[in-house]
């Protein structure tokens, strides 16, 4: 008598983490597929790196660029702190520090998308009644088992109507982002296309205008009402690409944020290195420091 076949085991599927959790409107830009809890405050995201990015895959399509890192590691601190700390969908992350270093020589984009894990540790969680107001965590990128990157983060939190009281009436309706002015060429900052590059030459040596253009579709993933970090991440790494006249590429961020950086108003970035591969990069916004960032670079 024939045995009945065994029905084959189901595949494995994989898919994105709901992109609310990680304030992405565009699933394309989601990169956690999965979280667990490993012990108290610490966990591990699972993520995957597509082979093509707009933005943060090389023009060539061999290197994952660093700041992929650092978006992956901006979306699982996200993650976990909606889906494990219970912060409500609507409140408001705001960046205060990140330090993100990275090893590009294991960046390289491979024949299958990368599925990297981070390691997030959340050691200091600070409460608003019940409800955490900000944290800082850290955490360790594992590519098939090896450290290809560490961070630090920290950031707070607030409840929409508190921002609105901190936004004074600013919204990505009342507020109009300037005119864009002409950038720099494309290859000088190691980027493909005119409309990824975020900076714009004022005749002065190490200073450029940011170039804010709010239908970009990576970092404005969906509408704002003031610059996001990301962009200002971006900008210090061209400004490095700039200052060492291509000959080095970002492998670390130390960011330390001050506070929003407007649409409506011009922001200025400097940057000047100390002859070591080290690039120190600064917003300022009507005279006022918006963010720094150092910058830590390694040969082409």
């Amino acid at each position: 008598m024939t045995r009945p076949r065994q029905p084959a085991d189901p595949p494995s599927l994989t898919a994105t983490v709901p992109r609310q959790l990680v304030h992405r409107a565009a699933v394309a830009e989601t990169l956690p597929t999965g979280w667990r809890r490993t012990s108290a405050d610490h966990f591990t995201v699972r993520a995957q790196w597509p082979r093509a990015h707009g933005l943060h895959v090389s023009p060539d399509w061999s290197a994952y660029d660093p700041l992929l890192v650092v978006e992956s590691v901006r979306q699982a601190g996200t993650l976990i702190a909606h889906a494990e700390y219970g912060v409500p969908l609507d409140h408001r992350f705001v960046l205060q520090e990140l330090h993100t270093l990275t090893r590009p020589k294991e960046l390289a984009v491979e024949r299958l998308p990368a599925e990297p894990e981070l390691e997030l540790a959340f050691t200091e969680v600070q409460y608003r009644g019940r409800r955490p107001a900000g944290a800082r965590y850290t955490a360790r990128v594992l590519r098939d088992g090896a450290v290809v990157a560490t961070a630090d983060v920290s950031f707070t939190c607030v409840a929409a109507a508190v921002y609105r009281r901190l936004r004074g009436g600013r919204t990505p309706d009342t507020v109009t982002a300037l005119p864009v002015p002409p950038g720099v060429a494309p290859a000088a900052v190691a980027r493909a296309l005119p409309s990824d590059v975020v900076l714009a030459p004022t005749g002065i040596p190490g200073r450029w205008q940011l170039r804010v253009h709010t239908a970009h579709p990576v970092f404005f993933d969906h509408p704002l009402d003031h610059v996001p970090g990301m962009l200002l991440l971006e900008a210090a790494r061209q400004a490095a690409y700039l200052n060492t006249r291509g000959t080095r590429a970002p492998s670390e961020y130390e960011a330390h944020f001050h506070r929003y950086a407007e649409l409506d108003e011009p922001l200025w970035i400097e940057a000047r290195d100390d002859g070591t591969g080290v690039v120190q990069v600064t917003g300022t916004q009507d005279e006022s420091a918006v963010f720094t960032c150092r910058v830590g670079t390694e040969a082409r």
